[in-house]
């Protein structure tokens, strides 16, 4: 399929033309595609900016979604903890919708299903949309009903003729991914019932400055959501925020409730308390991304340093994922890199997208004498030095400050 794109001169979020360079970012494949075999693939800008007149951050860069996912294989069994998080997941959301009886669940992107599985066990009725069609036959073989489609106004037509409305829909992790999201979200509300709730999970800007976590940032991300700019964006659809929750996935993430305007739902003292606290701290200016600019080039040094000091070593990354792309991109450290191993198995015997790096298991460590371990997955770090206390070489965390760990 060839690539298309196109360079957006407004913000995804209020359509304002007022936009600024606030980091550039060197121009990488589409992060997650992962070949069988080694082929070219077409690179696309990823340099970020800033909206002035809603504060949200974005990629100016829109590939067309049929070329993203045409060959999706991320799942959520496959992103370590993932499935108990969702576990959690369930269980916060109905303890905290529980003063309003729901009866009913939607999740738009919802992978193989792993949540609605949650849902459905505590008897509520469930209904999944997920566009790539070899997951969402993974989630209808294991007993979760779901649409092979993308989620958009006449979806939701669809949906509401055959399902009714819901009391709860869940949006995790996939909001950042759209362009038109107004028109997303109009829809979204056609299905929501007068008293329920839109749940939305993604990652946080406020997070992502703090850990210096620049590699989120890839062609599937096209914002990086705030509470001031989500907030402005739902006010122009008559929601409103009435609670927030931060939770520890994708490096930090922020879980919003949002409501029709009309609803008897009322506003938790949670959504001033975190509004104060990301107004105070100024994360969504050109000054911060200045200093996190300044960051990742000491980050990128530091381990550009090592690797020209010790390219007699074998070396290996440990990740391969969406985040590696654009980590091995910007750093431009590919070529010292013997392989990649990862430990989900759709990703192993694989070629990384571009630099066409070999992905395997992560017993190649032991088989094959390797020196160094760079811990690409770094939000994972403690996690991966932990199941690998054998390995008696060095791990590299680059982020969010560079560490060498020798292993004793």
């Amino acid at each position: 399929m060839e690539p298309k794109f196109y360079l957006s001169n407004q913000c995804h979020f209020c359509e304002s033309t007022e936009l600024e360079l606030v980091l550039p970012l060197a121009p990488s494949p589409v992060c997650d595609q992962y070949l069988q075999k080694k082929q070219f693939q077409e690179i696309f800008p990823l340099d970020l900016f800033l909206c002035q007149e809603c504060g949200l951050s974005q990629i100016q860069c829109v590939v067309d979604p049929e070329y993203i996912y045409k060959d999706y294989i991320y799942v959520t069994a496959s992103s370590s903890g993932l499935v108990k998080h969702f576990k959690t997941y369930a269980d916060d959301v109905l303890n905290r919708l529980k003063d309003v009886q729901v009866s009913s669940v939607l999740d738009i992107g919802s992978n193989e299903g792993v949540l609605l599985s949650y849902f459905k066990a505590k008897g509520l009725s469930v209904l999944g949309v997920e566009p790539a069609k070899e997951i969402a036959s993974i989630a209808n073989s294991s007993g979760i009903n779901t649409l092979a489609t993308y989620f958009n106004k006449d979806t939701a037509a669809q949906v509401e003729k055959k399902y009714g409305l819901f009391d709860i829909i869940t949006i995790n992790n996939l909001l950042a991914n759209i362009d038109s999201v107004v028109d997303f979200i109009e829809a979204v509300k056609t299905v929501l019932s007068p008293n329920g709730v839109t749940v939305i999970e993604s990652a946080y800007l406020g997070d992502m400055m703090k850990n210096n976590m620049f590699d989120f940032i890839y062609h599937e991300h096209l914002s990086n959501i705030s509470i001031a700019p989500l907030e402005k964006l739902f006010k122009k659809c008559s929601m409103r925020l009435i609670d927030l929750q931060p939770v520890s996935t994708k490096g930090g993430s922020m879980r919003y409730y949002f409501a029709h305007n009309d609803s008897t739902r009322n506003e938790t003292k949670a959504v001033q308390y975190y509004r104060n606290i990301e107004e105070s701290s100024k994360f969504n200016t050109k000054a911060a991304f200045n200093k996190l600019s300044n960051n990742i080039v000491v980050a990128r040094t530091n381990l550009l340093t090592y690797l020209i000091n010790n390219r007699n070593k074998k070396i290996v990354g440990y990740g391969a994922s969406a985040t590696s792309t654009t980590f091995l991109y910007h750093f431009g450290v590919g070529a010292y890199f013997d392989a990649l191993v990862d430990e989900n198995t759709g990703k192993i015997g694989t070629f990384s997208p571009g630099l066409h790096l070999k992905v395997f298991d992560p017993e190649y460590i032991y088989n094959n004498e390797v020196d160094t371990i760079v811990i690409i997955a770094w939000r994972y770090a403690d996690l991966i030095i932990e199941k690998h206390k054998d390995f008696k070489g060095e791990f590299i965390v680059p982020l969010p400050e560079f560490k060498i760990i020798k292993n004793n």
